[in-house]
C-alpha cells in the first residue's frame, strides 16, 4: 500500500509504516492541483492542515483507503463525501490531550495571577504590587463545553484544585468522576471560568456570541484552546469592555487560515484583534496548546497504532 505524506512529522511515522510494509512517498511543496494529479496512485494519505481535501479532490484519489490526519480534528476533511467514498478517516486526540490540557491551565493560572502584565512591568523596571494582586482558583466553578478528548483532559489537571467542574454538551452522559455534567441553564448560572474544547462544527461555529455571553448570571473568564471560530470576537470584545467577561485566554482566533498556520487570511487586522493585542487581561497564544515536543511523537504514534490496527 503506498502513502503520501502532504506535511512533515516526527520521524517514527514514516519509519513505522516503512517497517510494516508501506511505501512512503512525501511531498510538501507541490500545489494542491499538482497533488490531485497524481493523487490516484494512492491508497493513503498523510496531512495536519496543509489544504483541504473537499469533494474534487475526493473524487481524484480513486484508490484512496484512508486519510491520516496528524491532529484531533477532522474540519479540514469533506468527512461525509469521504465515508460515501468509503475512505476511512484517521485522527489523533489522543496524541495531544494532555498538552492541552497542561496548556489551558496553564493560561487560567497566568490569568489569574497576572503574569503577563507583571513580568512586562519588572522588565520596565516597575515594581507594582498592589495593582498585580491575583485571585486564587480555588472555590471557584470551571465550566468545559466539550467534555471529550480535550475537556476530560484539562479537568483531569483540574483535580488537585479545591474547583467544583461542570461540562455542557449536545452529547448525554458524559461526565465522570473529575466533572458533572448539568444542563445549558445550570452551566451559565453558576460559571466563574468557562472553557472550549469543541470541534468546528455548524452548531460550533460562532457560538460564544453576544447572546451567549449575557445569558450568563455572572461575570467570567473565558478559555479557548479549541477552534477560533467559535468565538465571535467583536462580541468577546464588547463583552470585556463592558466587564461580562473579566480576561481571556486564546490560543486560536476567529482570523485563522484553514490550515491553522498563518493568522490573517488578508492583512488587514481586525479592530477586534488590535483591542486584544493591547489588553493586560487578554492572553494569546499561537495554535500551540496541544504543540508540546512530547505531542509531536505521540501524535505520530497515535496515527501509527491506528493504521496498523486497521489495516495490517
Amino acid at each position: 500500500m503506498k502513502i503520501l505524506h502532504l506535511d512533515t512529522n516526527h520521524p517514527l511515522l514514516i519509519n513505522q509504516l516503512k517497517d510494516l510494509g508501506f511505501t512512503n512517498d512525501e511531498d510538501y511543496s507541490s500545489s494542491k492541483e499538482e497533488i490531485q494529479n497524481k493523487i490516484q496512485g494512492y491508497e493513503g494519505i498523510i496531512i495536519r492542515s496543509r489544504f483541504t481535501i473537499d469533494k474534487r479532490f475526493l473524487d481524484k484519489a480513486t484508490s484512496l483507503k484512508f486519510i491520516g490526519r496528524v491532529g484531533a480534528g477532522l474540519e479540514n476533511i469533506d468527512v461525509v463525501f469521504a465515508k460515501e467514498k468509503g475512505v476511512h478517516l484517521i485522527s489523533a486526540p489522543e496524541g495531544n490531550r494532555n498538552a492541552v490540557g497542561e496548556h489551558t491551565l496553564a493560561m487560567l493560572l497566568s490569568l489569574f495571577n497576572k503574569l503577563n502584565k507583571a513580568n512586562a512591568e519588572v522588565r520596565q523596571g516597575k515594581w507594582l504590587k498592589e495593582e498585580n494582586r491575583g485571585i486564587e482558583l480555588n472555590g471557584k466553578t470551571v465550566g468545559i463545553i466539550g467534555y471529550g478528548n480535550m475537556g476530560k483532559a484539562f479537568a483531569k489537571k483540574l483535580r488537585g484544585f479545591d474547583v467544583e467542574v461542570v461540562c455542557y454538551d449536545i452529547k448525554d452522559n458524559v461526565g465522570d468522576e473529575n466533572c458533572k455534567q448539568v444542563s445549558l441553564k445550570e452551566f451559565q448560572e453558576k460559571l466563574d471560568v468557562v472553557s472550549l474544547h469543541t470541534p468546528e462544527t455548524p452548531v460550533t461555529l460562532n457560538m460564544i456570541n453576544a447572546d451567549f455571553i449575557n445569558q450568563f448570571a455572572k461575570p467570567f473568564w473565558l478559555l479557548n484552546t479549541a477552534r477560533g471560530k467559535s468565538v465571535v470576537t467583536k462580541d468577546l470584545v464588547e463583552a470585556l469592555q463592558s466587564g461580562k467577561i473579566l480576561g481571556a485566554g486564546l490560543d486560536v482566533l476567529e482570523y485563522e487560515k484553514s490550515s491553522f498556520e498563518n493568522l490573517f487570511e488578508n492583512k488587514s487586522m481586525p479592530q477586534a484583534f488590535q483591542y486584544l493585542i493591547k489588553a493586560d487581561n487578554i492572553i494569546l497564544t499561537p495554535h500551540v496548546a496541544g504543540w508540546t515536543i512530547e505531542s509531536k511523537e505521540k501524535l505520530a504514534q497515535t496515527i501509527v497504532d491506528k493504521i496498523k490496527d486497521r489495516f495490517c
